[in-house]
């Protein structure tokens, strides 16, 4: 998906909301035990009942490796059932010297057909580069993450300047608008203003709205842009939302609440009129 027809989506669906999908057998409605592959099954119950008003789905390729061989079919058969107006992001965090990085732009971007994949980008230029050589596809790379830990190097300062700036401003030179997004945590809030300061145009995956308590009026007010520039992800709040049969309507119900936010903020904050 390109950039304008990700805008698309946005302006059509009034609304920035990711879907995030961490499937956890533990967690899923007992009720779906029965099925022969509960997770499919349960995966594609929240896809059908939400993929109308989201932008995007992002699941998360950890809970599907921690479950083997079947998992990975699951998460290409996961992948399959999502409609292609919808953005979807291999969450996989990887970040390997070049040649590794192909195998896995091969395997994500080519093979399994996602639009974009999460990048950790400390081994540098030639470990990113490879998830922007697709015509249509981005790398989004972790900028200031959400997690606790964000304070262990990400804001460590050097020469006055914090260390996720540095990376940012980096890595904007080796891609463009086009194909390279950034993560920032809903949880970092306060640095939106300043992260906008320098990176004005590029859109960001911001996790951590919902149980992690990120402020969703607040990013909005400061990270929105004139082509909204986010896409927000809520993951158990939505997915979770219930556990029991009517599983797949609550968490309809919990995008179309947060869908009526999103389309309050992008009139209030939007630079213009998407």
């Amino acid at each position: 998906m390109n950039r304008q027809e990700l805008i698309h989506q946005i302006k059509t669906k009034s609304s920035y909301l990711c879907v995030g999908l961490d499937p956890d057998i533990q967690k899923i409605p007992p009720h779906l035990l029965k099925y022969d592959n509960p997770i499919l099954v349960f995966n594609q119950a929240i896809i059908e009942a939400t993929s109308d008003i989201c932008v995007a789905y992002k699941p998360n390729v950890a809970f599907f490796e921690a479950l083997g061989l079947n998992g990975l079919q699951i998460l290409d058969e996961t992948r399959k059932l999502i409609p292609e107006d919808c953005f979807t992001i291999a969450d996989a965090k990887r970040g390997d010297i070049g040649n590794t990085a192909t195998m896995y732009a091969k395997a994500f971007l080519e093979l399994m057909n996602f639009d974009s994949i999460t990048v950790a980008p400390y081994m540098g230029k030639d470990s990113v580069e490879p998830f922007m050589q697709l015509k249509n596809k981005w790398a989004i790379v972790l900028g200031l993450t959400s997690n606790q830990g964000n304070i262990d190097f990400q804001k460590q300062l050097i020469n006055g300047v914090p260390l996720y700036e540095i990376v940012m401003k980096t890595t904007m030179q080796w891609g463009t608008v086009d194909n390279l997004m950034f993560v920032v945590g809903a949880t970092n809030e306060e640095e939106f203003a300043h992260i906008r300061s320098f990176c004005p145009e590029h859109f960001l995956l911001v996790p951590g709205v919902g149980a992690q308590g990120g402020d969703l009026e607040k990013l909005s007010q400061y990270g929105l842009t004139k082509d909204v520039g986010l896409l927000v992800n809520s993951t158990r709040s939505v997915i979770y939302a219930s556990k029991g049969e009517d599983f797949a309507e609550k968490a309809r119900e919990e995008v179309l609440a947060l869908n009526e936010q999103m389309s309050s903020y992008i009139s209030k904050y939007c630079s213009s009129s998407i």
